[in-house]
């Protein structure tokens, strides 16, 4: 089973390595980041499980920054360390889209026992939300596709072209259907598409087991 990636923010190096240290030590993937800038950057990189953050940073602070990521659209679980620990900020973190909120200073279990129940809580949505196919996993939410839990990019006539395919999983769709459905105007350009993405998904692109061709008929997703 692959380890749940999780990236720690904090402008305090050593208490940033300490956390590191102790989550790696109980099977966690750790990056790190000092300030909202390197998690931005981070965030375009990485897919991860869930952001360990702390409110008070130079620049942009914990809340602000939770508050950007909720408005555009970032889902990853938000879990809020710091100094102020009364409860009009812990409404106000949970407010501006954590999680959780745990004050500093805290113990590390009890900090491990959170991070696992937002991770808990997390995976029983995402399952839910999950088509699996050869050995990629689709979430039908958000959009992400992942081989071997290994982020894949795609482009946008990709995407739309698998979120097709994914929605009709198991019924053969003809190449002028398929035409009509992602706003093309022929069927070779079907064709190139349904390609481009079996590189992409497909172990053996000669022979081909999620997106099959279904002879004189047309395409079809085989689910696992």
């Amino acid at each position: 089973m692959s380890k749940s990636h999780l990236l720690v923010i904090d402008d305090d190096t050593r208490l940033r390595r300490l956390l590191k240290r102790y989550l790696t030590e109980n099977n966690f993937q750790i990056s790190e980041a000092a300030n909202a800038q390197e998690t931005k950057e981070l965030l375009t990189l990485f897919q991860f499980d869930l952001l360990v953050m702390d409110v008070m940073m130079p620049g942009q602070n914990g809340m602000d920054l939770t508050r950007e990521l909720r408005d555009n659209g970032v889902d990853t679980p938000i879990l809020m360390l710091t100094a102020m620990g009364d409860i009009d900020n812990r409404i106000s973190g949970l407010e501006a889209g954590a999680d959780d909120y745990l004050p500093k200073p805290f113990e590390p279990k009890e900090l491990l026992l959170r991070i696992n129940n937002i991770l808990k809580r997390r995976q029983q949505i995402v399952v839910s939300s999950d088509v699996c196919f050869g050995d990629c996993r689709y979430n039908t939410k958000t959009g992400h596709l992942f081989l071997n839990e290994i982020p894949v990019l795609l482009t946008s006539a990709e995407q739309d072209l698998l979120k097709i395919l994914v929605a009709r999983a198991g019924e053969i769709l003809t190449r002028e259907e398929l035409t009509q459905l992602i706003g093309t105007d022929n069927e070779r350009a079907v064709d190139v598409q349904i390609t481009r993405l079996r590189k992409k998904i497909e172990t053996d692109i000669k022979k081909p087991l999620c997106i099959q061709t279904i002879r004189g008929q047309g395409y079809m997703l085989v689910l696992k």
